[in-house]
């Protein structure tokens, strides 16, 4: 069994995820592929995690990719979040994590129109919902949530649910009707009627983005493999425990898929079993030193379960939230060193957790002076901001 450091894999995160600034890549679409998938939860994250990874990359530039060539594409997919995945990925999606999410989110919808009054069957309701819904977009239109509200009397109703008066909610059915069909490769997120910082899609049918032929999602059996694959390109080596996660599977899943691929294990400094694919265990070369700042659940941060390699327990706390949601970070070597933040001059300021040196400081203080002028002034926040960066905005 190989013995794979730390170190190492350091090395490899600086070249495959494309933030050693020596290997960042050529555009949108290289970069996506590079990290296999983009988070998506929050608006402004793909174009922040695109930014890090493309130099002289415009937000226009992003804008074009996914809307104009749609060579990347928003689907709702692994643990119920919203990514953007490169085109050829989407069969995998559909037949695997995606169709679990959809499955589950039939399943809510249909018992809440019933437990909210809306009809005393929820499935038929919601295969009418559903068809109505299709029919409207058949013709290739993209429409929002709120013009098919009007337009489709159907989905004009509003349910309160959450159980006892302290955590119920009322809220629009429409929106949850259409994050059902986009989990099942039936619409897609089309272009954003807001901007990049705010998510106000519209939807149009996926035949329309994929054709008919390239809409087929994969069998599960081939689809589940096919997203292991990608992920240990991209992340490994990485543990089961660390797959699970990521695909939001069982065990049983992620050991029939590793089987399938005939990945071979690897020893990582941790003494846990990591994997790796059979064609991809040759020594990775060391790198230069390196800085980088990457946004609020970028995918370098968020792609591993057991982060100890890259993040030192201690700082958990300050930079991730209650919830388990990676805030800014600033990246050292391969390692988390701090975060960032907008001061009120809208300049970006690296916070530090430890003394990482002179050198580091000036690279860090480098790519702080990039992110600057890439965002022009403009106001990011985030929902997940972390603990260290809502102290560092406090006065």
């Amino acid at each position: 069994m190989r013995h794979v450091t730390d170190t190492e894999r350091r090395a490899r995160l600086a070249r495959r995820h494309a933030i050693h600034p020596e290997h960042r890549v050529a555009d949108a679409v290289a970069a996506t592929r590079a990290m296999t998938v983009l988070h998506s939860t929050e608006p402004p994250t793909p174009y922040l995690s695109l930014q890090a990874r493309v130099d002289g990359l415009t937000r226009t530039d992003v804008d074009r990719a996914l809307y104009d060539d749609r060579s990347p594409v928003k689907q709702l997919a692994m643990r119920r979040t919203l990514f953007v995945f490169p085109r050829d990925l989407l069969p995998a999606a559909w037949g695997s994590a995606s169709a679990r999410v959809a499955a589950r989110e039939w399943k809510r919808i249909a018992k809440d129109v019933v437990q909210g009054g809306l009809t005393d069957d929820g499935e038929a309701w919601l295969r009418a919902a559903r068809e109505a819904v299709l029919a409207r977009l058949a013709g290739g239109d993209e429409l929002s949530a709120k013009t098919l509200r009007a337009e489709l009397p159907v989905l004009a109703g509003r349910i309160r649910t959450g159980g006892d008066a302290k955590w119920a909610v009322d809220a629009q059915i429409a929106p949850r009707v259409l994050t059902q069909l986009g989990a099942d490769a039936r619409i897609v997120r089309g272009r954003n009627a807001s901007h990049w910082r705010v998510s106000q899609p519209q939807w149009t049918s996926m035949a329309t983005l994929a054709g008919r032929r390239s809409r087929n999602r994969w069998t599960r059996r081939r689809a589940t493999p096919s997203s292991v694959r990608r992920w240990l390109l991209t992340f490994g080596p990485g543990t089961e425990t660390d797959i699970v996660w990521w695909l939001g599977a069982t065990k049983a899943v992620v050991r029939r898929a590793l089987a399938d691929l005939g990945a071979v294990t690897v020893s990582p400094d941790s003494g846990d079993t990591g994997w790796l694919l059979a064609d991809d265990v040759e020594p990775e070369p060391a790198v230069e030193p390196w800085g980088a700042l990457l946004p609020a659940l970028d995918p370098t941060l968020m792609g591993w379960k057991q982060r100890d390699f890259y993040l030192d327990p201690e700082h958990t706390p300050y930079l991730f939230d209650t919830n388990g949601n990676g805030g800014t970070t600033a990246w050292w070597n391969g390692r988390v060193v701090g975060c960032w933040i907008r001061d009120p001059d809208a300049s970006v300021r690296v916070i530090l957790r430890e003394d990482v040196g002179a050198d580091a400081v000036v690279a860090l203080e480098g790519e702080a002076e990039r992110l600057t002028g890439w965002l022009d002034g403009e106001i990011v926040n985030s929902i997940y901001a972390s603990g260290q960066m809502r102290e560092a905005k406090l006065p």
